[in-house]
């Protein structure tokens, strides 16, 4: 469990009471061996997955850098891992971000850029406004020439339940600046993210 997870608290022993409700619903008993401390582990991953409702994931972008010798190219981190869940149905979807800017004057480190993806990610979220969310935050914070943002990912509700077609992929993709405007500039971030690694 999370040092932050208090038992004991007035509102988790209340949503400790839902778990319970939930567990009793699908037909289970809720004081069997195996399920006496499901509900306290169940309040502590959910403190885990959607951590990002604690956070300002454009606070990630404040802390940039200047002495980068007027670099001004694609700057790609790409397969950043996904792991969200969706709203509709509270089931995960999973997958890969690849995160793009051309910088103006300025760059940010590295690890920010996947930062700002799980910060968005552990919300519950759809694919198309996570999308958003990330190029949005990287463009009013870094004020970039551009920005992109694709998303592939499952959708476990799509795989596991309704449809059953666990091979189905979604992709999401948002570009603005340069690589709306300049075709080169796209060309060669689809050729950067389908590069073998």
């Amino acid at each position: 469990m999370t040092d932050e997870f208090d038992i004991n608290d007035k509102k988790n022993i209340e949503a400790m009471g839902f778990v319970r409700g939930m567990l009793e619903y699908i037909g289970e008993d809720v004081n069997r061996e195996g399920l006496k401390e499901t509900p306290a582990r169940v309040l502590s991953a959910m403190a885990e997955h959607f951590s990002g409702y604690k956070e300002d994931p454009r606070e990630h972008l404040l802390k940039t850098f200047e002495e980068v010798e007027g670099y001004d190219e694609v700057v790609l981190v790409s397969d950043i891992d996904v792991h969200s869940h969706c709203e509709h149905h509270m089931v995960p979807f999973v997958g890969k971000a690849h995160v793009a800017y051309i910088p103006r004057d300025r760059v940010v480190g590295l690890s920010k850029l996947a930062r700002v993806v799980e910060g968005y990610a552990k919300r519950l979220q759809v694919q198309e406004k996570l999308t958003m969310q990330i190029a949005n935050a990287i463009e009013e914070v870094l004020d970039p020439k551009g920005v992109a943002v694709i998303i592939q990912c499952q959708h476990f509700c799509m795989c596991h339940r309704g449809v059953h077609k666990p091979d189905s992929w979604t992709t999401t993709s948002k570009l603005r600046g340069a690589f709306l405007k300049n075709p080169s500039s796209r060309l060669e971030l689809f050729q950067l993210i389908g590069m073998k690694k």
